[in-house]
């Protein structure tokens, strides 16, 4: 059963709401895309994004008192629809490891209606308990990452005794209610580049669209180092070579992923080049982290304090305007600069904000 909606928080509409101009930052970008982190808590610990001798046993996580209510959430994007917003993303952490996540899908479909398209990005792990509850709620689809096929270098990664399998009974689960997939695989030289004929073989040929991401300097944990990235084109090339593929147009403009399809067999693969050719320029997302602040860059070093404003009482208006007040001052563009003073600033964290 879903919760009742807390009407001074987020108001459920039955009619469309009508939308203003689209709001847009210093750099005429508009904020299409919402980020928002149900959780900083993780059943994995990714050496990339949650490593373990940072986030043992004795790491403390946010205090319950800190973390937003599911209604506060919603009372976000309620403001945000307002301005143009499209889609949401719920991230983590590892989303599915917050209670009743299905009930908050279910809140913001009910309050924004049936156009904006809510996502899931998930390690997969506990969609098999999950999913059916997530597409009854309304969830769009889900994204799941997945770094390896192998199961050793799987292990490694994800640094968890947790098998392989589990991640692919997840994303069986997915498909089998109804919810179409995408699977993102982080790949870094010296670590698991050796898995992208293996993920390509795998999904090729299936409902399923693989997007290999470079590996990005995102927080400080993750020992990025340059050359460690193995680029979109070294990719695209090692594939080739084995199967034969051909670019396509983006399906929506400021589309992340550079798409390919093969020309033997069906199926889309894409690749997310945020340090080989940078995608600022066409950058709509924000990010709001499980604490309450608004992040305008996967590569912030601070975000804008929004739960203080919330639990004082705002309306959806003064939220909103808020909001607006602090997109219309953006001007990141990390990716851009990432060869300058600039990127030696320290930076939010991956398990904080979500990819």
């Amino acid at each position: 059963m879903v919760r009742t909606l807390n009407s001074k928080l987020c108001h459920a509409r039955s009619v469309p709401t009508v939308r203003s101009l689209p709001l847009l930052d210093t750099l005429s970008r508009p904020l299409q895309d919402l980020r928002i982190s149900v959780t900083d808590r993780c059943n994995l610990r990714c050496t990339y994004c949650m490593p373990r001798e940072l986030f043992g046993p004795d790491h403390e996580f946010l205090p319950r008192e800190m973390i937003m209510s599911y209604e506060e959430m919603c009372k976000t994007a309620v403001a945000l629809s307002k301005s143009g917003l499209q889609k949401i993303r719920l991230t983590g952490g590892e989303p599915l490891l917050r209670r009743d996540v299905s009930e908050f899908v279910a809140m913001l479909r009910h309050a924004l209606g049936p156009d904006i398209d809510i996502a899931m990005t998930t390690n997969g792990i506990l969609l098999p308990k999950h999913a059916e509850a997530l597409a009854n709620a309304g969830l769009s689809r889900v994204t799941v990452s997945l770094d390896a096929i192998d199961e050793e270098v799987f292990s490694r990664i994800s640094d968890t005794n947790i098998s392989v399998s589990a991640v692919h009974q997840g994303i069986n689960a997915a498909i089998k209610v109804g919810l179409p997939v995408k699977v993102n695989a982080v790949i870094r030289k010296g670590v698991n580049e050796e898995q992208l004929l293996p993920l390509a073989e795998y999904f090729r040929g299936t409902r399923v669209e693989l997007r290999f991401i470079e590996f990005m300097d995102v927080g400080t944990t993750n020992e990025w180092k340059m050359g460690e990235v193995m680029t979109a084109a070294e990719m695209i090339k090692v594939i080739s070579e084995k199967y034969p593929i051909s670019s396509i147009d983006s399906e929506y403009a400021g589309q992340v992923a550079k798409r390919w399809k093969y020309l033997d067999q069906e199926g889309h693969i894409g690749f997310i080049t945020s340090v080989s050719q940078p995608f600022c320029g066409d950058c709509c997302r924000a990010r709001l982290s499980v604490d309450g602040k608004l992040y305008t860059c996967l590569f912030s070093s601070s975000g804008h304090d929004l739960l203080p404003l919330i639990r004082s009482g705002v309306s959806d208006q003064e939220l909103q305007q808020e909001i607006t007040n602090i997109w219309q001052k953006r001007d990141d563009r990390y990716s851009e600069l990432r060869n300058s003073n600039h990127s030696k600033l320290d930076k939010v964290e991956m398990s904080y904000i979500g990819g």
